[in-house]
């Protein structure tokens, strides 16, 4: 999956690279902000010298200033980055579907591919920009400001780390139990889409059968799902922010109880006031960082399932392909069914068509009648290979529209030859070689397609004669 959407990332490698290099950059001019700030305090305010302040504030001015640009420039590659990830994701699927053969979309509801070419898109590209911005820079700020905290007073630092443990483990409960729910809304927007989407282009019939209450119920039901998968989503999430608080407020009083402690009683040698200042702007750091982090987590869950439908849409291989030298020409229209089986699941019991057997002259008018569902349309979609027959074959103009001569090799190979019924020698006999006499006319190709390529070479089974004893024979 990984892989798959990280291809797309294309001509925007270059901005996904710059985002985290400027947040980096961000965090670590943010670091040094309240170390400077405490010896400014120490050094110039309690001591009066007006020189340190400026040379100091100075510095700090122009570290903040840096600190700015970076952010701005992390903004704007992230924003770029992130904007054009999800376009080439948006024109992959897109470019992917107009290969599906009708069987492919089947796999697929209209809504559920409308779905993720938006709300999942939208998704993943939020995850993605978050991920290069605050991925790198929430945890690289907290390890920075754990490791500030230690150098200025490892005492004071441990209530920190205590406090990280607990609240880490709090806030992973919170996003298992958040991440369940996120997983299982995004099937019901499939289904809001899907409601909509019917509403909307059937909206005659809805008008001519009086039948708006009826979609406005059916519309009421499917957002109404959504919205309390949601409710119970977020309020899970919610705790984040009372548990975030109670922790916050904690760290403060411990830190000021014990800080003031470690000043008075030494007077200032083990800890001075702008140290303590410093380990409080730490200690907002470490503690909101950590929240993002865990905001992270949850947003990296809700796209995850994003991440697998699109992934879905772009791994999936056309059933029905195109060959690569195609027959532009078919000698006339006849078209003959010779005992058709069809069904839209591979490997049902129970199919659409069953032994089909049906001859159109070239120029004949038919017609085909029968009820809603009696699969007329399924018979004329075969005809033009919108659909493969499971088995037996349609031949347009004398052209099967399926390549049999596949299959055939395919159990020559698979059963005469492995179980030992003919042997190698026996498949290369004749001009057909090792297609049958009856298939003489049908199109040799790779593809299987009405256009497929005549006399175009077919797959064998693996010679067992060794190559030097094969070039002694001919020699």
């Amino acid at each position: 999956m990984l892989k798959t959407l990280g291809a797309y990332v294309k001509e925007y490698k270059r901005a996904s690279i710059a985002t985290p290099f400027f947040m980096i950059l961000e965090v670590l001019m943010e670091m040094l902000i309240p170390y400077l700030l405490s010896s400014l305090i120490d050094n110039g305010v309690e001591k009066g010298d007006m020189g340190y302040i400026l040379m100091v504030g100075g510095c700090m001015v122009v570290i903040a200033m840096v600190g700015l640009f970076a952010g701005i420039m992390g903004g704007v590659y992230g924003a770029k980055a992130s904007t054009g990830f999800a376009k080439n994701l948006r024109k992959g699927m897109f470019d992917n579907i107009q290969t599906y053969a009708f069987s492919n979309i089947d796999k697929f509801s209209t809504a559920g591919l409308v779905t993720r070419l938006t709300t999942d898109v939208t998704n993943v590209q939020n995850t993605y920009q978050m991920l290069l911005r605050m991925c790198m820079r929430a945890p690289v700020s907290l390890i920075c400001a754990m490791v500030m905290s230690f150098i200025i007073s490892p005492r004071i630092a441990f209530i920190y780390l205590i406090a990280l443990v607990i609240l880490s483990c709090i806030l992973a409960v919170i996003i298992g139990h958040a991440t369940k729910y996120f997983n299982a809304a995004f099937p019901k927007y499939d289904e809001l889409n899907a409601s909509v989407q019917e509403n909307v282009s059937a909206i005659r019939v809805v008008k001519a059968y009086v039948r708006e209450d009826y979609e406005k119920k059916k519309f009421k039901n499917a957002s109404n799902n959504i919205y309390k998968i949601f409710v119970k989503a977020e309020k899970t999430v919610a705790y984040n922010n009372p548990v975030m608080q109670i922790t916050v407020y904690t760290c403060i009083l411990l830190i000021s109880w014990v800080g003031a402690k470690m000043i008075v009683g030494s007077g200032g040698v083990l800890l001075t006031t702008g140290k303590l200042m410093s380990l409080l702007s730490y200690c907002m750091t470490i503690l909101m960082n950590l929240m993002m982090v865990s905001m992270i987590f949850v947003m990296i869950s809700m796209s995850v399932a994003s991440a697998k439908r699109i992934a879905e849409v772009l791994e999936e291989k056309p059933d029905i392909t195109n060959p690569d030298n195609p027959c532009y020409e078919v000698k006339d229209g006849e078209i003959v069914f010779e005992h058709v089986n069809f069904g839209y699941n591979k490997g049902a019991d129970k199919r659409v068509l069953n032994d089909i057997n049906l001859t159109i002259k070239s120029g004949e008018t038919i017609g085909i009648i029968g009820g809603t569902g009696s699969s007329k349309s399924s018979l004329v979609n075969l005809i033009s290979r919108l659909y493969d027959v499971d088995e037996g074959s349609v031949k347009v103009g004398g052209r099967d529209v399926m390549n049999n001569c596949i299959r055939c090799h395919t159990q020559l190979t698979n059963e005469f030859v492995d179980v030992g019924r003919i042997d190698y020698m026996m498949t290369l006999i004749g001009d057909g070689k090792a297609c049958w006499d009856c298939h003489r006319d049908v199109p040799h190709g790779g593809m299987n397609s009405l256009s497929s390529t005549p006399a175009a070479l077919v797959p064998y089974p693996e010679s067992p004669v060794p190559e030097w004893l094969q070039k002694l024979i001919k020699e």
